[in-house]
């Protein structure tokens, strides 16, 4: 039989790989920083290369370490599910996810019968109710939340990077009192997202109008109910390039072929301890599997 490295190397190993820290997998594994950088380095002695780019309080997966990473983690993961399934006795996966409403109605409820179809057994309760990060641990397993930044004691994947994008009824383009630059927007009431409070400011700065000031500014707590809002006529919204893009609205135009980085992105989170849970680590993954992920 060919000899294999220590498991409590390849724990180490895949741990890391998936935090990114040496702090997170220590504090996960329940050792000091020092132990475990130690099993690190002896599964790379044993392979004979390095597994990781180094940097200054972080690690990143080299190419090596990418491909070993996905040669042995499912393995991994199949032999601790094996274990839970014998000592449990209990099949079912149950997630408690935190979730904004437009991104389950426009990205994950389309996704989640292939889900289904790969992990029968498992099963998600769908929190809208926001603040999903300060419930972490007690209602919730895991969030998807629209964010600036994470607080860096949760383990954080960010999903997307956008476009801020103002929006407004089509009837809007048309008649006399169309609007045609982005100036006329002093006659309208802007439509602002809670979670994304400060896009209308980034929004006018980056057209040159850092002054200019709408008719009014309403909040709304739902994405959903902001851009039927603006599908009515009742102001234009400032939101995402992927909110319009995946409502599909005939009754939405984007007004102005303006690009504005948004300073916001929707991010995958949850307590670094919670990713050694089946369900959050099942959903972690086929999540960055389907909707991808991009560098923090």
């Amino acid at each position: 039989m060919r000899r294999l490295p220590p498991l409590t190397a390849i724990e180490a190993f895949v741990q890391v790989a998936r935090l990114g820290s040496v702090k997170g997998a220590a504090e996960e594994l329940a050792l000091s920083s020092p132990a475990l950088s130690r099993r690190v380095q002896a599964l790379e002695r044993f392979i004979g290369k390095p597994l990781f780019e180094r940097r200054h309080q972080a690690l990143r997966l080299n190419a090596d370490g990418e491909r070993l990473l996905g040669l042995i983690a499912p393995a991994l993961d199949a032999m601790t599910d094996a274990v839970e399934v014998m000592t449990s006795g209990r099949e079912l996966l149950r997630l408690r996810l935190g979730v904004p409403p437009l991104f389950a109605t426009q990205r994950l409820l389309p996704q989640l019968s292939d889900l289904r179809r790969r992990h029968p057994e498992f099963h998600l309760d769908v929190d809208t109710a926001g603040h999903g990060t300060t419930r972490l641990g007690d209602a919730l397993d895991a969030a998807i939340v629209i964010a600036r930044e994470i607080d860096p004691q949760l383990y954080a994947r960010r999903l997307d990077r956008n476009r801020v994008f103002a929006l407004g009824a089509r009837s809007m383009l048309e008649g006399p009192e169309a609007v045609r630059e982005p100036g006329d927007i002093s006659r309208f009431t802007a439509l602002v997202h809670r979670d994304m409070a400060e896009s209308f400011e980034a929004w006018r700065a980056a057209a040159g109008l850092p002054d200019l000031e709408p008719a009014a500014i309403d909040y709304f707590d739902s994405g959903t109910l902001l851009l039927e809002a603006a599908a009515q006529g009742l102001g234009v919204a400032f939101m995402l390039e992927s909110h319009f893009e995946a409502a599909r609205d005939d009754r939405l135009v984007r007004l102005f072929n303006l690009d504005v980085e948004s300073n916001y992105s929707y991010w995958f989170v949850c307590r670094p301890r919670a990713l050694s849970q089946r369900p959050v680590r099942l959903f972690h993954d086929w999540l960055i599997a389907t909707l991808g992920a991009v560098e923090s």
